[in-house]
């Protein structure tokens, strides 16, 4: 017997909604949720001068999405070979608020020997070996990240053998280094730049393949004792840059950035006073100067009368920085290393953050 007629229909119309169904185009799925935005690129690291903790210790907090690595400037080497201590070095309040806030801290280790003096440390093999074993009694003696050895007297090495004494602070290095790695620390060596007529004790590829970081201080182009200029230019980084990255790998470069000037007597032979980026601006205002970017340098500079002196201030600040970046991105350099926090033009970090 036939079913009846409404279950032909009910039939039919369940034929029809499949039909349908297979026959329509998928719908697309819903939207992904947006994914958070991502803090910029821990690309900086900065130096905190002891004598301004502090101030630069709160600039560190205030900037930690940015920062990589703080640095301490906290101990020096003496001509013996032993480490000593600057007021505040080691302050564990400092040390576990930067860890705190996801910074990295890396002491710097410096020295201000006479010329000659930290060469006979560095190509003694007995003094060197003692040398490191200081070294590391440091770093083990907080929950410190690692070691920045920052030693600048070995530059003007004096009547030393600049190839002997090169060759003796790489070895110092890779073997400091070797040794912090076994204690999982990181090792970073700062340096000068190396260009046709400065630099020449460096030897960028052994230290660059020892460290984890070669910090180059891309500064003082003119400096306190020498004549008035900019403190760096981006004909100068291109120079600095094009030796270093044909020696070494450019993730593992830090390009030093000044926040910092100096102020020069015009004809004077006296050394030039040191100004942080808020002294000179500050000056800059209270003498009614204008502001003047120099076109060859990209970098600030202003002049003024002092009691009868001529007197004639660089510095840099971000709208100055941000036109030698360009320098940086071509040679594939990311990191900078900042001297020094507190210094700086607050606006430099929003410029860092472009890259």
């Amino acid at each position: 017997m036939a079913p009846p007629r409404h279950l032909h229909r009910a039939r039919l119309i369940a034929v029809l909604v499949l039909c349908g169904t297979a026959l329509a185009p998928a719908l697309p799925p819903p939207p992904a949720p947006a994914a958070p935005i991502a803090p910029p690129p821990r690309t900086v690291s900065g130096w905190l001068p002891y004598w301004d903790q502090e101030a630069a210790y709160q600039d560190a907090l205030r900037h930690a999405a940015q920062l990589h690595t703080v640095s301490p400037f906290w101990y020096r080497t003496q001509p013996a070979g032993d480490v000593v201590g600057y007021t505040g070095a080691g302050e564990r309040r400092v040390i576990d608020g930067l860890h705190k806030a996801g910074i990295k801290v890396v002491p710097t280790v410096m020295e201000r020997m006479e010329p000659g003096a930290l060469a006979s440390v560095v190509t003694d093999k007995n003094r060197r070996a003692q040398h490191i074993d200081a070294l590391l009694r440091v770093v083990r003696g907080r929950s410190y990240d690692g070691l920045d050895l920052d030693y600048e007297s070995i530059a003007p090495t004096g009547d030393a053998d600049y190839k002997k004494v090169g060759s003796g602070y790489a070895t110092l290095v890779t073997d400091l280094c070797a040794r912090l790695h076994a204690l999982s620390k990181q090792c970073v060596v700062t340096v000068s730049p190396k260009t046709r007529i400065s630099g020449r004790v460096w030897d960028y590829r052994r230290l660059g393949a020892a460290a984890d970081r070669l910090r180059i201080m891309a500064y003082d182009q003119h400096w306190a004792e020498g004549s008035p200029g900019p403190l760096s230019s981006p004909a100068w980084y291109e120079e600095i840059l094009r030796r270093a990255t044909a020696e070494v790998p450019a993730h593992k470069l830090e390009m030093g950035l000044p926040g910092y000037g100096w102020d020069w007597g015009v004809d004077s032979r006296d050394r030039a006073r040191h100004v942080t980026w808020k002294e000179a601006e500050a000056l800059r205002r209270k003498v009614g100067a204008p502001y003047r970017l120099d076109p060859a340098s990209s970098t600030p500079h202003f002049t003024y009368d002092d009691g009868g002196e001529r007197r004639t201030v660089w510095y840099q600040d971000a709208r100055g920085t941000a036109a030698h970046l360009p320098v940086l991105r071509k040679y594939g350099v990311r990191h900078t290393v900042l001297w020094a926090l507190g210094f700086e033009d607050p606006a430099l970090w929003g410029t860092l953050a472009k890259g």
